[in-house]
């Protein structure tokens, strides 16, 4: 059984990062959203939520899983280090929004089409 004020130390280590890199990605997912919702408008209210909820979740979840792989998660105790996670969790949430409107324009196109002509179009894409 190993120390307890070793145990809460190496604890409260984990919360600290843990929540440093949860709030610089939450600053990058806001810039990012606000970016692309700057210039390019979805059409309708339904559309501009999911792509929303989609920049978002690609900044939360895509930023901090650059940073661990990377292995990069020392730069959050530097003011520097901190810019540059910003910067990297904002840029995880562009292609989700590209994606997403990807996927509506693609939509929209091919309204009245069945699934079977759909998969015939994502074959000949691959």
């Amino acid at each position: 059984m190993s120390e307890p004020i070793s145990t809460g130390a190496a604890g409260v280590f984990g919360w600290k990062v843990l929540g440093g890199l949860a709030g610089v990605s939450g600053i990058g997912a806001g810039l990012a959203a606000y970016v692309v919702m700057t210039m390019t408008k979805p059409k309708d209210d339904k559309e501009w939520h999911v792509a929303l909820l989609c920049t978002l979740i690609g900044s939360f979840c895509g930023g901090p899983a650059v940073v661990m792989h990377l292995g990069i998660q020392h730069w959050i105790f530097e003011p520097f280090g901190l810019m540059g996670i910003l910067g990297i969790c904002f840029a995880c949430g562009l292609p989700a929004w590209l994606l997403v409107r990807s996927l509506f324009a693609y939509i929209e196109k091919r309204k009245g089409a069945s699934i079977d002509e759909i998969i015939h179009d994502v074959k000949e894409i691959i």
